[in-house]
């Protein structure tokens, strides 16, 4: 794990398609201290995507339940699909000895910063400008026309919650990206 008294809870956020799950996954590859929160969600898998690794796939009656049972650190609706970290499997990370990264946006930080017995150290990623952004999302060839217009016009409001993380990273090359967040982080579990 760490050297700290508790888990590092590291949070990466970014406007849709701005890299935070490309480098959550790098981070945990290179580093087996970190387990990434598998988040639940109301949305359809990606064709690539597995129930359990990516997501746990939900209906929104089971997530409107757990909602119900205070079963979530933080939840929110993104692009009419619910969105939701849950608190056992968090717990579950934790009792295993792990590290915790959370892939999340601003709402579900804020919400997690409101928790003060967690350890979060918070990094907000941004693409290098809007346009680069719109060459990313349109080139992952994940989301239809609207869905592209829906996660460029939310882009603006994302980047206003930047100051609200502990560091800003621009991702202009994952590489680069990668490396600025693991010195974050070594520096954080070396203090």
């Amino acid at each position: 794990m760490n050297n700290l008294s508790k888990p590092l809870m590291i949070v990466l956020s970014s406007p849709s398609g701005a890299g935070k799950t490309t480098l959550s996954k790098k981070i945990q590859q290179s580093d087996n201290s970190f387990k990434i929160s598998v988040s639940h969600t109301t949305r359809k898998a990606r064709a690539n995507e597995v129930d359990g690794v990516d997501y746990h796939f939900v209906t929104k009656e089971k997530f409107k339940q757990l909602l119900s049972e205070d079963a979530f650190y933080e939840h929110s609706e993104i692009f009419g699909n619910y969105y939701g970290t849950s608190k056992s499997s968090v717990n579950k990370i934790i009792k295993d000895k792990y590290n915790v990264l959370f892939d999340i946006d601003w709402k579900g930080a804020q919400q997690l910063s409101g928790y003060k017995e967690l350890n979060l150290l918070k990094i907000f990623i941004l693409p290098p400008s809007k346009k680069e952004l719109e060459k990313r999302l349109v080139a992952r060839n994940q989301d239809d026309k609207e869905s592209i217009k829906n996660r460029l016009f939310a882009y603006s409001k994302d980047i206003e919650h930047s100051n609200e993380y502990d560091h800003v990273i621009i991702n202009d090359n994952v590489e680069n990206c990668f490396n600025s967040i693991k010195k974050i982080i070594s520096i954080r579990l070396n203090t």
